[in-house]
């Protein structure tokens, strides 16, 4: 699979006038992403797109153009080809294909486990400021995303009885379906705000693995998950990977700039053990993933019972 990624890579880059000496294989998710190095134009990624439109992923480029006059951090930036377009289709023979789109590289760093407070407290900063600006910016002309809401999870939640057998045992899934039916049962109530204080366009996928820091600034990655939805779903995802003392930080950041209103706490809760169910649901199909998700499950179940029994978990330590 990856030789054919490889080739189709390849084929793209012809699309492009540069100069570059270097491809390397970056990541296969839902997109296959190559890293470009060239000599005199710096660093690109290359991507490689399953199972999106072509309006998706101008609609993604597009939203990035339009953040970009808004807030004052760097973000991915989506390259021309020859033609003037950033999105174009790769033929793969017996008429198959795949779209590509090349965006210039944001240098930095992640910091994986050497968080420190001010860092933190600056992630929670630059969701308020992402969230913002999505508030003020007006959709360009077929603007075209997904949607995080009930359906999508409802979904999400359909690919996990196919796989769940991977790294749970039948009683942990009951646990797992009876969480999935308390938020069912929650997101049916949640309205779209219509004035965009709590739901609009969204980054997606901000979790710690997204978030790359130059000289101590937080920098976004990674906008392939960009769509509508709430903005408390948004912050979750920063959250879940990092302990109750962090995820303050990461609170107190984001209202310097934009006050949580109402039970906020309460509905952060809920969107952390969608958001987490969510990523089992992602990775359960693929064995290389079985062995972390199974390490992980004393913790996960941990928080569905808390959660079960209305119990608070997201500020406080978990008892596995």
């Amino acid at each position: 699979m990856r030789k054919n990624y490889k080739q189709a890579a390849l084929i793209a880059l012809q699309n492009f006038d540069l100069d570059w000496t270097q491809i390397r294989f970056n990541q296969l998710s839902d997109t296959c992403t190559f890293v470009i190095e060239t000599n005199k134009e710096g660093t690109f990624l290359l991507r490689l797109h399953s199972g999106r439109s072509k309006e998706e992923i101008n609609s993604e480029i597009a939203w990035l153009e339009l953040l970009k006059s808004k807030i004052d951090v760097p973000l991915p930036k989506g390259v021309h080809d020859r033609t003037g377009a950033v999105t174009f289709r790769v033929e793969q023979g017996n008429g198959e294909g795949v779209y590509a789109s090349l965006m210039r590289w944001v240098e930095g760093e992640r910091a994986n486990e050497n968080l420190t407070e001010e860092q933190i407290y600056k992630e929670g900063v630059l969701l308020a400021k992402l969230h913002k600006a999505a508030q003020e910016l007006e959709l360009p002309p077929g603007f075209n995303r997904p949607v995080w809401d009930e359906h999508s999870f409802r979904k999400a939640m359909l690919r996990l009885k196919l796989h769940y057998h991977c790294f749970l045992t039948d009683d942990e899934f009951v646990l797992y379906q009876s969480a999935a039916e308390k938020l069912f049962n929650w997101l049916s109530k949640q309205h779209k705000n219509k004035n965009r204080r709590s739901y609009g366009v969204i980054h997606g996928d901000l979790h710690q693995g997204n978030i790359i820091f130059k000289e101590g600034e937080p920098r976004p990655i990674d906008f392939g998950r960009c769509g509508w939805g709430y903005y408390l779903y948004d912050v979750a995802h920063t959250l879940l990977g990092l302990y109750p003392l962090q995820r303050e930080g990461v609170i107190k950041g984001y209202e310097s700039i934009a006050k949580l209103d109402g039970e906020w706490d309460q509905t952060l809760e809920n969107f952390t053990v969608m958001v987490m169910i969510e990523n089992y649901c992602h990775h359960a199909s693929d064995p290389r993933e079985t062995e972390g998700l199974k390490a992980e499950q004393p913790y996960a179940l941990a928080i569905l019972r808390n959660y079960l029994k209305g119990e608070p978990f997201l500020f406080n330590r978990v008892e596995i």
